[in-house]
């Protein structure tokens, strides 16, 4: 009698004991769905509204800058396409972002795969030295870049600021991506040399694979990172032919002083702004699916 007794009074001390855990659960859960209301209505409003403003005239934006806009035409796309060079700079920010983004992501695994799984005497000094890159200010390797860029040929070229662009993601790539093929299974490894799988096809076919979380994560970052870039390119890129997106907008911006035509600068901000948002889902998708894959393994 005494263990049912016993047994009948758990469950209610155990309900007293969980409900003010549910409580704060719900609290916080609550609370967390407001702060992140809050702040994507604080980023998403102002995006609708340069959105809505490229397609106004100027006038039309400062006399009723909230009102949708009286005749709904592409002539601010076309105009800011054609007249300011954003198809240019667009097409050369996709050269120097992508070319980048495909070395500093072969080079970066490579070097984070050899650092993980092959140690070697110094090799925590080379790991180190690598994130030293991350710590390093990047305006004080302005004027050593200039110099280096201009005595190899490189400078005010595309292929220098690749070269520049690979550099500066290089370490955070490294970083990133060590502790993932750290923490795969050396027994994997293993078992595809014993089938006869070389160094090189067991990197590439079954260690890379395993990592793709990281790996789509980092380029994410890096995609990110290159595509904003603004610092780099004005010190090692001052030919008008070679801008990227980041300067032909500031150059656009500037020349136009105080006679600013807004509908055709917003129409741009968009023009800018449309393929980090493609590349942004399509690589969330992938993220996803690659997590999901992952923890499947």
């Amino acid at each position: 009698m005494m263990a049912i007794s016993t047994q009948t009074a758990d469950p209610a001390v155990d309900r007293m004991s969980a409900s003010p855990k549910a409580s704060s659960d719900r609290t916080v859960t609550v609370v967390s769905h407001i702060v992140l209301t809050l702040w994507s209505i604080i980023v998403i409003l102002p995006l609708v509204w340069v959105f809505i403003s490229s397609w106004k005239t100027t006038g039309e934006i400062f006399s009723s800058p909230l009102a949708l806009p009286q005749e709904w035409k592409f002539d601010n796309y076309v105009r800011a396409w054609n007249d300011s060079n954003i198809g240019r700079y667009m097409l050369n920010s996709v050269i120097v972002v992508t070319c980048s983004l495909v070395l500093v992501m072969i080079l970066g695994s490579m070097a984070a795969y050899s650092l993980a799984r092959y140690p070697f005497p110094g090799s925590g000094l080379v790991y180190y030295l690598i994130l030293a890159g991350l710590t390093f200010p990047v305006f004080l390797a302005i004027v050593p870049l200039f110099f280096v860029l201009r005595n190899t040929g490189l400078l005010n070229t595309l292929p220098g600021l690749i070269a520049t662009y690979v550099a500066f993601a290089f370490p955070f790539t490294v970083f990133f991506l060590y502790p993932f093929f750290r923490g795969l299974p050396q027994e994997i490894a293993e078992a595809a040399e014993l089938d006869g799988a070389g160094e090189w096809r067991t990197f590439a076919q079954v260690m890379l694979p395993m990592a793709r979380p990281g790996i789509v994560a980092i380029a994410i970052f890096n995609f990110l990172g290159l595509w904003n870039q603004f610092l780099l390119p004005v010190a090692l890129n001052t030919n008008e032919e070679n801008y990227v997106l980041s300067q032909g907008m500031a150059r656009f911006a500037s020349q136009a002083g105080y006679a600013v035509d807004f509908g055709q600068l917003f129409a741009a901000v968009v023009i800018t702004i449309v393929p980090v948002l493609a590349v942004y889902i399509f690589s969330q998708r992938q993220l996803q699916g690659s997590l999901s894959q992952g923890t499947l393994k």
